[in-house]
């Protein structure tokens, strides 16, 4: 049992613990940061509510040490208690061959990675550029909307800026386009081994989903502008067209193992004996 009376000056009483006084100033410190720097990207209004906090928890926080640190006097009232338990052993969860401390065991290489992002990534551009030209008749608009991520004061201009030919918009589109294609297609030859299910179903619908939804909610604090202009129905489409191929072509390479299951002993990788066997065992030598 244990209770707190709060007192600063006094000297502490018998059979009390002496301890600093907790405070909510520093968390509340913290959060006033976190809204400035959050405002800076989204509204000022909320930097301005991050900074009433922060110099309200510097003045609390000084307070609560300057002239004289606060101190807790917390009483203690010790009690014996007896713990028992109606169980005669250990529970432990039973071990199997496919343990998880050796998972994955298998994985796709780099080139199958690259190789599938670059498939996808080609395969992504016919959605895109079919709704550039059932929505506003031109070939640039996909192009230009994509290097607008990356060149300043883009996401502002008109529709006809957009939907005209821009050869630094389409270098700059080139250049974002392959680099972020390789890169989900490396994160999918890493990941579909790892997965229940079928690599397409995983690549090809679940993937793309998750990625819209952390692209949005990004594209939402930073360019708000930019996500208006984007036709999110057809964002989707693009990113299944991209994951269906990119996992087919993934899945089409011999996968290799992993250091971890190369790190078995011979025994075990050759299915001579099993890995539960094999720490029996280890166990019993021991």
């Amino acid at each position: 049992m244990i209770e707190t009376s709060r007192q600063s000056t006094h000297p502490p009483e018998s059979h009390t613990i002496h301890l600093p006084a907790p405070t909510a100033w520093p968390i509340t410190m913290a959060l006033g940061i976190t809204l400035i720097l959050a405002g800076l990207v989204t509204y000022w209004a909320v930097s301005v509510l991050g900074l009433v906090l922060l110099v309200r928890s510097v003045i609390g926080w000084f307070r609560d040490v300057l002239p004289h640190e606060l101190h807790d006097n917390i009483r203690v009232t010790t009690e014996v208690i007896e713990i028992k338990s109606t169980r005669s052993q250990v529970a432990k969860l039973p071990l199997s061959a496919q343990h998880r401390k050796i998972l994955p065991i298998e994985r796709f290489t780099l080139t199958a990675g690259m190789l599938g992002g670059l498939a996808g990534g080609v395969t992504m551009i016919v959605p895109a550029t079919i709704y550039g030209l059932v929505r506003f008749h031109s070939l640039w608009y996909a192009p230009n909307l994509l290097a607008a991520i990356a060149v300043p004061h883009w996401d502002r201009q008109s529709i006809a800026f957009l939907t005209s030919f821009h050869l630094e918009g389409l270098l700059v589109a080139i250049v974002v386009h392959l680099l972020v294609s390789v890169l989900v297609g490396l994160l999918y030859g890493a990941i579909l081994p790892m997965f229940p299910w079928e690599p397409i179903t995983t690549a090809g619908f679940l993937a793309p989903l998750f990625w819209t939804v952390l692209i949005y909610g990004t594209m939402s604090a930073l360019t708000p502008e930019l996500t208006q202009r984007i036709d999110w129905l057809w964002f989707v489409a693009s990113q299944v067209a991209f994951g269906l191929v990119a996992g087919f072509v993934v899945n089409l390479h011999v996968r290799v193992r992993t250091k971890q299951y190369q790190a078995l002993p011979f025994a075990v990788r050759a299915g001579l004996v099993s890995q539960v066997e094999e720490e029996e065992d280890r166990e019993e030598h021991s």
